[in-house]
């Protein structure tokens, strides 16, 4: 059986969990590596055992199924245009793009080039949003009331993601960064938002990103939604999505945990039963032309205008 075969651009620590997944598959081979920084890019392909590419130009060549870029985001619009004039397939890291403007540069040159698009979001595969999912659709909540995500980082950039853009508010920060995970774990559920106010604060240094934001939107079907974040915090890190019913409240807490309260009754932890098909899956399936689960850039796009508007000032 052939191969899907992919190439990474990027192999900082989120590449890496790539590479790992596509070394995990029975169905995946990857034929090609290529990063800017060639310590690392030799580091990783020590590790790993994987093929190297002098130049991002010498990756194309190896005309791989599925381009991987893993890259800051002011540079994934320069990328995927070259991807999709090469006929490449896409995944692209989140968020999609440096702006809105460059985001639909992507979309516009996939769409002329008539390639499959991805976007790596990590939770639209996680069990703990499925169950979610499923629970909404059965009704368990009740009527949903208000949703609501809060983000606590005693430091940031956190202590396992330094890299020189990464604090900059240029291209980092958290709302970059932690947002548009679960701004599309909300257009999944419930879908398309419209911010009505947002407030951003930012330290005196106007290189550093931003330290605090709140805001206020609504979905289509009326649901009010509260989006909250601060860094530098006495605390320890925290991620809460709350999704308020007047059966049950449901809470997807630190990314993977899933729990669940009911009037009177102390909250417990949910342990999912269901197991979706993973990103990688996902990715083979689509061009096998089965009916999976991807984020298309179309979707992204949207993503990527919520945090535009949560970023102007």
């Amino acid at each position: 059986m052939r191969k899907t075969s992919f190439a990474l651009i990027g192999v900082g620590v989120v590449g890496e969990r790539i590479i790992n997944q596509l070394l995990n598959s029975e169905t995946c081979e990857i034929i090609s590596i290529y990063d800017e920084n060639k310590a690392r890019l030799q580091e990783v392909a020590t590790k790993y055992e994987l093929p190297v590419a002098q130049s991002v130009d010498a990756l194309f060549e190896t005309k791989p199924d599925w381009v991987y870029i893993g890259t800051p985001p002011v540079s994934h619009a320069s990328l995927a245009e070259q991807a999709a004039k090469h006929g490449l397939n896409i995944l692209s890291e989140k968020p999609l793009a440096h702006n809105v403007e460059d985001g639909e540069k992507m979309v516009a040159s996939a769409t002329k080039a008539e390639v499959h698009t991805a976007m790596h979001f990590p939770m639209m595969y996680s069990p703990v949003v499925h169950q979610l999912k499923e629970a909404l659709r059965e009704d368990e909540l009740g009527e949903i009331v208000r949703i609501e995500l809060h983000t606590y980082f005693p430091v940031w950039p956190r202590p396992w993601q330094q890299n020189p853009w990464i604090a900059t508010r240029e291209q980092g920060g958290f709302i970059r960064e932690v947002f548009p995970h679960y701004l599309q774990v909300m257009h999944y559920l419930f879908g398309d938002l419209t911010i009505l106010s947002h407030e951003v604060s930012y330290p005196e240094d106007v290189e550093h990103c931003e330290t605090g934001v709140s805001a206020l939107a609504k979905t289509t079907s009326g649901i009010p939604v509260l989006l909250n974040g601060l860094s530098g915090i006495g605390q320890k890190e925290r991620l809460e999505f709350k999704v308020f019913g007047t059966a049950k409240v449901m809470t997807i807490r630190n990314w993977s945990e899933l729990w669940v309260s009911e009037v009177g009754q102390e909250e417990v932890q949910v342990i999912p039963d269901v197991k979706p098909l993973s990103l990688i899956d996902s990715c083979c399936g689509l061009l096998s032309g089965e009916e999976v689960l991807t984020v298309p850039f179309e979707e992204g796009l949207k993503v990527q205008k919520w945090i535009d508007e949560l970023l102007s000032n």
